[in-house]
This record gives structure tokens, sequence and C-alpha cells, in this order.
């Protein structure tokens, strides 16, 4: 498994409520636990003896957050908000090289698919559950993404 997806797969234990997650792929199997519920997961990578390497999460510093988006406060939605129906990595195109399915200002019919979200190597398509114009896309191509997070708002 290579280092940017063990990555990944870290970042996804740390940031949801899942306490332990085991992957088995040809080239060996990997083991991350959630020791505490604030404290960083422990990874184990096998057939190796047992190799446990401790990884740290950013934790909060108490100062203000950064504004991700820009340096003005986002706006709240006035649309139909489109949310993760689960835990992965969303994806705008099918490809990288790829158009993405819905950009800001094109119109979708409710079924269109408009992004795919891995989930342990397996594409998922998401279709808009609404007909109307996007308004905004709330996530970045490659972003790791939680049940429930919002995607995109549509009017």
């Amino acid at each position: 498994m290579d280092l940017r997806k063990l990555k990944t797969l870290i970042d996804l234990v740390s940031e949801s409520n899942v306490s332990e997650l085991e992957i088995t792929e040809a080239d060996g199997k990997v083991r991350i636990v959630k020791s505490q519920p604030m404290a960083a997961p422990v990874v184990t990578a096998m057939p190796a003896p047992v190799m446990a390497a401790p990884v740290q999460a950013m934790a909060p510093t108490g100062t203000a957050p950064m504004a991700v988006a820009g340096p003005a406060a986002p706006a709240e939605p006035t649309g139909h908000i489109v949310k993760s129906p689960m835990v992965g990595t969303f994806y705008r195109a099918s490809s990288p090289g790829a158009k993405a399915f819905a950009e800001v200002g094109d119109e979708v019919k409710e079924g269109q698919p408009i992004c795919i979200i891995e989930a342990m190597k397996i594409m998922n398509e998401i279709e808009a559950d609404k007909a109307g114009r996007v308004t905004r896309i709330y996530c970045e191509n490659g972003q790791a993404v939680e049940y429930g997070q919002p995607l995109f708002e549509i009017e």
C-alpha cells in the first residue's frame, strides 16, 4: 500500500467516529486503531512481525481558525445541499484529465451524476437528488469527505 493511500486512511479514521479500520490487500494488511477519542490513531502494518507507527493528529492551538475558502466568511446556503452519503475521497471527474461532472453554474437534473466518492477502492457515483443550478461546490478534488458533509449547493 502506498504512503499516500495510508495517510488518507489515517486521516479518515482520525476525523471520523470510526475507532478501528482493517484493510487486507494483495501486498499486505493494514490495521488502524484509534485508542482515545482525541488521541492519534496507531497504525499496524503486517506481515512484518508487528510494526506500529504512532501518527500525530493536528491539535487545535486555541487560536482563531483560518478561513480556507478566502478572506470573506462563507454565506449561509440558500439552496438545496447535496451531502456525502459515505466517508471517502471526493472527485469531481471520472479520471484526472476528464471534464468535471458539474461546475458552478451548470444545470443538473435529478439523478444526474455530479461527483464520485472513492471508498475502499470502489468508485461510487453520487447523483443530484434535486434538479437545478449548481451554485456552490464545497469540496476540492481529492479531498477526504465524511458522511453528511456538504458537497454541492443546488438552487
